[in-house]
């Protein structure tokens, strides 16, 4: 059991260290997760905490990096109210303002699954996931004890994405989010990011969850792009500046 010193206390937690599993975001490299247990005792508010300190959530498992030699996985948030689009962003608002959001009920929809599917073949095949079955996608994205919302995007009344989207007490943790890859020149995944700032803004939540910024990760250095961004290390969330000047 690792118990760290940025956690706030936690009484009927405990948590755990896995053990060494190869990384999925950089190559050769050996990675280790540390869990918050047991997940039922996990609650919304509990939950906000855990995710100010650096987890996120993978199904009812609650998890931050914990690797031995290698902190390259840095907790991510947007400071919404300080958020401007970029010039490329406006663009794609403009691209896709045929976009239609909408809540559904948390459930299983084929349509969902295929859509899923058809994402993982083509951005992230051999990554494990576009392997996976119906119940492995269900326990991944539709099993939750916290405050979940699952978000449909629609352009003309056809699927184009989905985001699953967890509810805390000063922003929005972004879960997940899959979409239509098969649309040229289109930038869903963009686009489905500015909604959900615009959404916590809408709202007063002052922060956007974006999970981990991994530098030399192709699939999540993107997050950069959303300034300001803030990471946290060492036990305080600082602000990443990008390493060249954005184009307004």
């Amino acid at each position: 059991m690792t118990h760290l010193k940025d956690l706030p206390p936690f009484p009927l937690l405990q948590f755990y260290a896995t053990a060494p599993y190869g990384c999925s975001y950089l190559p050769g490299r050996v990675a280790r997760s540390q869990v918050a247990t047991p997940t039922h005792l996990i609650d919304p508010a509990t939950y906000s905490e855990l995710v100010r300190v650096g987890f996120r959530r993978s199904g009812v498992f609650t998890y931050r990096p914990h690797c031995d030699a290698c902190q390259e996985c840095q907790p991510a948030r947007v400071r919404v109210n300080d958020f401007t689009p970029t010039r490329a962003q406006r663009r794609v608002l403009k691209a896709h303002e045929n976009l239609v959001a909408s809540e559904r009920y948390l459930g299983f929809r084929e349509e969902h699954y295929q859509l899923y599917q058809r994402y993982q073949a083509a951005r992230h095949q051999g990554g494990g996931m576009d392997q996976d079955s119906r119940d492995q996608y269900a326990h991944f994205l539709l099993q939750s004890h916290v405050e979940t919302r699952l978000i449909e995007f629609r352009e003309n009344g056809v699927l184009r994405g989905v985001s699953i989207i967890d509810l805390l007490s000063d922003g929005f943790s972004s879960v997940y989010t899959f979409y239509d890859p098969d649309v040229p020149n289109a930038s869903y995944g963009t686009w489905a990011v500015l909604w959900q700032i615009a959404q916590c803004q809408y709202q007063n939540l002052p922060y956007l969850y974006l999970g981990y910024w991994i530098r030399e990760s192709r699939k999540m250095a993107y997050k950069i792009k959303f300034q300001p961004l803030e990471v946290y290390r060492q036990g305080e969330w600082i602000e990443a500046v990008p390493e060249v000047a954005r184009t307004p």
